[in-house]
């Protein structure tokens, strides 16, 4: 009977497996040829050190015939904007970014306006600095936009950079947690995920959405988007790209605490709901590797035999994790207590610099 502790953990690796399996995956096959108006949009604010490579592949894309590219310098002071237009030229339509109106956070107003740039175009496709796409990656996050009748499609990159322990929580939790394809039929705006790393958009849901106005004052505006997406009627879906984009999203674990730190405590709701998660991921991903030796050593063989049942089920999650999304499977997978432990101070650091009026992102305040 001390095997049925175990229930818990079973059923979130099965969940897992059954998530990782029914998740949808960008195309590798020759994608036929997009006849619809496709819009880039790319926002910069201070990004000339790592720009490039991305503008290079937007300029790169094949089989979408009419597709414009248009990128907001935010006010930048490295030389973004010299930097775009010496790589593009007039291949680009490079707008100079209006101040920050009161109200509003520097990502969304800068979504907003690029938005707005985007004429007469039947989609639009938000893309990071950070974000390098395959030449047929376009093409088949249309493709699939159009074949799944969502409004919003969020093709998840493979994430590379530092943070190795960290970043594959990002995929784990919504592979752990989310019932994906009761996510694409819900109406619930509570049931929503996106990465805001590249998202792909019918143009005319978008704008019903209220779009990134409606999102103005949201830190995560990614997920605040797809929850307004879903409350005006439309339907967001999560899919892999990680054989067709890459995201190198932080260069150092400076960075990667500086960008964690400022959004955590948004993710949560509350102080309470947050210390609920929290609390919860040290009990399920934590306890059972700590507890094994010592109950092995004061002699409670059974339990301790659980204890590592559980963290093998634990490691295994995160494991099929890292084959559905491209991820590192090993040797990371074993230290998914250490990236539990990191996620749970990074989240207490968030809400203890939010309490402080503290938080910074990109020279503006939080």
């Amino acid at each position: 009977m001390i095997w049925l502790i175990l229930l818990p953990w079973i059923a979130l690796t099965a969940h897992t497996a059954v998530n990782a399996a029914l998740l949808r995956r960008l195309a590798r096959e020759e994608p036929t040829e997009v006849t619809e108006r496709v819009a880039v949009l790319l926002p910069l604010r201070n990004e000339a050190d790592r720009v490039t490579p991305c503008l290079e592949a937007l300029l790169a894309q094949r089989n979408v015939p009419h597709l414009t590219i248009h990128v907001l310098d935010d006010n930048s002071t490295d030389g973004t904007a010299e930097l775009v237009r010496s790589l593009a030229g007039d291949k680009v339509d490079l707008i100079t970014g209006a101040p920050l109106p009161h109200g509003w956070l520097g990502k969304p107003h800068a979504c907003h306006q690029l938005a707005e740039a985007a004429g007469d175009a039947d989609v639009v496709s938000f893309v990071d600095a950070d974000v390098i796409l395959g030449p047929d990656a376009l093409a088949r996050a249309t493709t699939m936009l159009r074949a799944t009748g969502v409004t919003l499609l969020s093709p998840y990159p493979k994430i590379t950079g530092t943070g190795r322990l960290l970043q594959p929580l990002l995929q784990w939790s919504w592979i752990t947690f989310l019932p994906l394809r009761l996510m694409e039929r819900s109406p619930r705006p509570s049931l929503a995920a996106a990465g805001g790393q590249w998202l792909v958009a019918d143009r005319a849901g978008y704008a019903r959405s209220g779009g990134h106005a409606a999102v103005r004052t949201e830190i995560l505006e990614d997920i605040a988007l797809a929850r307004q997406i879903k409350r005006t009627g439309g339907r967001i879906a999560l899919a892999d790209a990680s054989q067709q984009a890459t995201c190198r999203m932080y260069t150092s674990w400076r960075g990667l605490t500086a960008g964690y730190t400022k959004s955590l405590w948004a993710s949560f709701g509350s102080g309470p709901a947050a210390a609920f998660v929290v609390v919860l991921l040290l009990f399920l991903y934590v306890l059972p590797p700590a507890a094994t030796p010592i109950l092995a050593v004061t002699g409670f063989w059974g339990a301790s035999l659980v204890a590592l049942g559980a963290y093998g089920l634990a490691v295994t999650g995160r494991v099929i994790t890292a084959h559905a999304t491209g991820a590192r499977a090993w040797p990371d997978a074993l230290a998914h207590p250490v990236s539990v432990i990191l996620f749970a101070w990074l989240t207490a650091r968030s809400f203890a610099l939010r309490r402080r009026g503290a938080l910074t992102w990109r020279g503006r305040s939080v």
